[in-house]
């Protein structure tokens, strides 16, 4: 499996994990985010954000550890799916405030 080990084989060993890691870093940040935020702000819903972000960690780690060729294109697919994530949908919801109109002090409701 790891025969011909050549530098330029190597750079992309290390370009697939950098892509697995920026694709489970998106997942992470996801599921810790409020499910209303994703309707609110206008980015879909939590659930489908999820599923995409989910698929593509599981690509992602597949095409890093076996290197399989024909999943190239579903690799760029889910390192694509993930930097929308990250730079268009995680600012929008990072910056929601949630709670409705209700006034809070720093401690909590008044």
């Amino acid at each position: 499996m790891f025969g011909n080990l050549t530098p330029l084989n190597d750079f992309f060993i290390a370009l697939g994990f950098a892509a697995f890691l920026v694709e489970a870093w998106a997942l992470i940040d996801a599921i810790g985010r409020p499910t209303q935020a994703f309707v609110a702000t206008g980015k879909q819903t939590k659930q489908l954000w999820l599923i995409i972000l989910g698929v593509a960690a599981v690509v992602g780690l597949a095409s890093a550890v076996y290197k399989v060729g024909p999943l190239s294109i579903l690799t760029v697919a889910a390192f694509v799916a993930a930097a929308v994530y990250l730079t268009d949908v995680r600012p929008k919801v990072k910056d929601f405030r949630g709670g409705g109109g209700t006034s809070n002090g720093p401690y909590g409701p008044w």
